[in-house]
């Protein structure tokens, strides 16, 4: 079984979703940045998630909604993304709202991930947007939880990352 099998098994999916969004945004030439839980899975140990985070350039944003409508996709509107789902998956696409990732683009690579080819944003702005994720004191608690995990989980695996940390996250962490 491939990457891209399993990840696809673990989501449910009955379409490689992963696969049809990354095609549109290459074909259409579209800059992009995956972000949040999948990319720390590319620096830490894996762990499991169904939201497969990115950063879509301003301009190229309308383009991709109209595209990802026609092929059956749903785009719904959440104060801080715009969540895509399709009915033969489990997997939600989540495209970042907030323009201070825009600047994500700028420093992303590409990266082998899952077994598909994508530009990864780089681990300071991954930690960057976790921090801003943890701080967001209108998001759920649990995922503010999650956040925090992540944060910690980039700066186990890289210790450089703390001084990005606020002494208030340090000491959360350490209580942990």
């Amino acid at each position: 079984m491939t990457k891209q099998e399993f990840y696809n098994k673990i989501s449910n999916s009955k379409t490689d979703l992963i696969s049809d969004f990354l095609d549109i945004l290459h074909s259409k030439k579209i800059h992009y940045c995956v972000i949040g839980g999948v990319a720390i899975n590319a620096h830490c140990e894996p762990l499991l998630t169904l939201d497969f985070d990115c950063v879509v350039i301003v301009e190229g944003i309308e383009k991709l909604k109209e595209d990802l409508k026609k092929r059956n996709y749903r785009v719904k509107t959440h104060p801080h993304t715009w969540e895509i789902t399709h009915k033969a998956s489990d997997l939600r696409l989540q495209i970042q709202r907030d323009e201070r990732y825009q600047e994500f683009l700028k420093k992303a690579e590409v990266c082998n991930l899952l077994g598909y080819t994508m530009r990864l944003a780089g681990k300071e702005d991954i930690l960057q947007g976790k921090i801003w994720a943890y701080e967001d004191l209108e998001r759920n608690e649990l995922k503010r939880a999650k956040d925090l995990l992540d944060i910690r989980r980039l700066v186990q695996r890289y210790p450089k990352l703390e001084k990005l940390l606020s002494e208030k996250i340090k000491r959360k962490i350490k209580e942990e």
